[in-house]
């Protein structure tokens, strides 16, 4: 039976199925007291008038849920969808969960969400929530977006690259779509914290609707002096849990998974120095990209009666998803922060200061449910020397993906409209790269040859678009489809620090001697022959969800190879052909064995040593590895390394700059595992 509801704010009775009034009043009377609820109109008026409207208002005002439902409800999408950008994956799912459940709908009916290979939606999808790389990708097929009348790109301040390059794609669909007297494209900019005057200029002049208030207040604690910022946090969680109110949970902002984990760790053993007091329970959930996403859920449960939560998050809490009951935040001024030198080729993934904008966006966090307090453990002279706004992505990281798919709309990036041009060093290298791989015939002129056409059907990094369609050659498609779906998705190994040598000997099990690109496919071979199961999965220490993503991941990139016309193949898991095939497209990646153990990397001679996590960490050294990527964390780190034998460079990739120098090492010998590897897999 069809489910009657009534308008939000109109007066007419409750729902009329399973005595669910109540419930959707409740929903009214929180949606109707939010402060953005009250311009509903003004909001409505603006955008009728407005091809373009930039919205800034405070973290809580409703922003991020409410928009999208007052532009449906408007019917200012006359019938076709309205898609709502986010730049992260987890925020596109929860606010999407969350307006389903405003608008009494299953999630994929009226309102969907569409990531990185996951779609739930279905022809009945009005409101579509998506992460800027989504709707990125469908332009490919349409560049005109003609499947929306309505783009709300949210969280703009925080300028990924997939963000940036969707501003430029969306801004030329609409003026094309004027010029050629099509249905008109609606464009919204929403942000808490960014530079309006900039982006006014950019989206030519358009006018900026301002709305001040938030639904409760925040009180701002700064540090007196410069302190530790973790024995900091540790401090504060301690003083307000004892201190204050029992209602109310507490969000801490970390820098990274280790720092997660091991706070998490020490957290939990103070605790239990307090369950003799009259205090709340402390439950520890920590939230960071790399989690399993039905983990990253537990931290927006519900808080049990008697029991006080502590989310311990990285940046990734800081924007549009609302964790229920976080009434105080414990902001300690750091992030990882990504950057890529194209000079060197090198990823470093290091701890910095963030800007004040994002500051703002973590206090904010705090007055969602009730008035809240914000603990910053860096000095006031320490917020007024942060950058205004945080360095937008595209300046500071490596840009051949999205080079690769403006090629596939036909627009050089070096003629593109960029908010804020990437430097023409970076654009140079991210060219270079792609003719490397063969994608392009010239830097000078950069046209799309076939093989870069299908590269750019992948919704991958170029590099590994190359290795599968290089497969064919290898006759190890499947292997190399299962290899590179797991390298797609988040770390499959559990890290149980209570439970470290049973963990070690079940991960033992998957070792390849080769090194861990065979390790990853040992693991999801055998994630198969177990029917997926669960169980399994906790016996070995495995992360489930992070193995059937990679599972569905693998699906899609099957599917795309079939309309490709990809014929399937196997070595029956001789690592020979694949990490051969490996090398098609990671042939930059290569590093030779120096005499106090540490390795040097071939394209840009940095030095570096293979990542304690890797298969061939504390083995004999192979004299030369393939890795995957390198990270400055500190040190450089070489990550998902496999043993190579240097005579493949020149069989493989004999164009290779740096063959001559490996070659000149073959005489060297080497404590190669190939060969009795090759002889197992023959004789078995």
């Amino acid at each position: 039976m069809k489910r009657t509801y009534p308008m939000v704010g109109s007066s007419t009775g409750p729902a009329t199925e399973n005595g669910n009034g109540t419930g959707l009043r409740l929903i009214n009377l929180h949606r109707q007291g939010l402060p953005i609820f009250q311009v509903r109109k003004s909001i409505v008026d603006a955008v009728k008038r407005h091809q373009t409207l930039i919205l800034l208002s405070d973290t809580g005002s409703g922003k991020s849920t409410q928009v999208p439902q007052f532009l449906y409800e408007a019917n200012i999408n006359q019938g076709k969808m309205i898609a709502i950008t986010q730049p992260r994956r987890v925020a596109a799912i929860t606010v999407a969960m969350k307006v389903a459940q405003e608008k009494e709908c299953p999630i994929g009916d009226v309102v969907g969400y569409s990531v990185r290979f996951e779609d739930v939606t279905s022809e009945n999808t009005r409101i579509k929530f998506m992460t800027d790389g989504t709707l990125f990708r469908e332009a490919l097929s349409d560049q005109l977006l003609k499947n929306y009348n309505v783009i709300v790109l949210d969280e703009a301040h925080e300028r990924t690259i997939a963000t940036d390059v969707l501003f430029g794609i969306v801004k030329k669909a609409q003026q094309t779509r004027r010029t050629k007297l099509l249905e008109p494209l609606k464009v919204i900019v929403m942000s808490a914290t960014m530079d309006v005057d900039h982006f006014c200029q950019y989206f030519n002049q358009c006018p900026t609707l301002y709305l001040r208030g938030r639904t409760f207040v925040v009180k701002v604690f700064q540090s007196k002096d410069k302190i530790c910022y973790l024995e900091a946090c540790i401090k504060t969680i301690f003083q307000i849990h004892e201190n204050r109110d029992c209602n109310g949970d507490i969000l801490v902002f970390l820098t990274g998974q280790e720092e997660i984990e091991a706070t998490a760790t020490l957290i939990r053993r103070l605790a239990k120095s307090l369950h003799q007091r009259d205090v709340p329970r402390l439950i520890v959930y920590p939230l960071f990209a790399a989690m399993p996403q039905q983990s990253q859920m537990n931290a927006f449960s519900k808080t049990p009666p008697g029991a006080r939560k502590i989310i311990l998050a990285t940046n990734i809490a800081e924007t549009s998803i609302t964790i229920p009951g976080i009434k105080y935040v414990i902001d300690c001024g750091k992030a990882k922060i990504r950057t890529y030198d194209s000079m060197t080729g090198i990823d470093s993934l290091k701890v910095a200061w963030i800007s004040k904008a994002q500051a703002w966006q973590r206090t904010g966090r705090a007055g969602r449910i009730d008035d809240g307090e914000c603990y910053r453990t860096y000095s006031k002279e320490e917020f007024e020397a942060m950058e205004t706004n945080s360095k937008p992505e595209i300046l500071r990281c490596n840009i051949a993906a999205s080079t690769l798919q403006l090629l596939a709309l036909g627009i050089d990036c070096r003629d593109f409209d960029f908010i804020d041009k990437p430097p023409i060093d970076a654009i140079d290298s991210a060219l270079q790269e792609l003719k490397d791989l063969g994608a392009i015939l010239s830097v000078e002129t950069p046209a799309l040859t076939t093989l870069g056409r299908r590269m750019s059907k992948f919704p991958l990094d170029p590099k590994y678009a190359k290795i599968v369609l290089s497969a064919s050659e290898f006759g190890c498609l499947d292997e190399i489809l299962s290899i590179v779906a797991m390298l797609s998705g988040e770390n499959i190994f559990l890290n149980n620090n209570q439970k470290r040598e049973q963990q070690l000997m079940a991960h033992s099990k998957f070792h390849a001697k080769c090194g861990d690109h065979m390790t990853l496919l040992n693991v999801f071979n055998e994630f198969q022959a177990k029917d997926k199961s669960r169980r399994w999965c906790f016996d070995n220490f495995l992360l489930e969800r992070n193995l059937s993503h990679s599972t569905a991941v693998r699906q899609q990139l099957s599917d795309i190879c079939h309309t490709l016309g990809l014929q399937s193949s196997s070595s029956q898991n001789d690592p020979i052909p694949i990490v051969k095939c490996l090398l098609t497209g990671l042939y930059n990646n290569i590093a030779e064995l120096q005499r106090d153990n540490s390795y040097l990397t071939m394209a840009n001679r940095t030095q570096s040593r293979i990542h304690p996590s890797s298969v061939l960490a504390g083995r004999a050294r192979p004299g030369y590895v393939l890795f995957t990527e390198l990270v400055a964390t500190g040190n450089n780190y070489l990550r998902t390394v496999s043993e190579i034998e240097p005579e493949w460079i020149g069989e493989v990739v004999p164009n290779c700059g740096f063959r001559d120098r490996i070659i000149c090492g073959l005489n060297r010998g080497s404590s190669s595992s190939y060969t009795t590897i090759h002889r197992s897999i023959r004789l078995a």
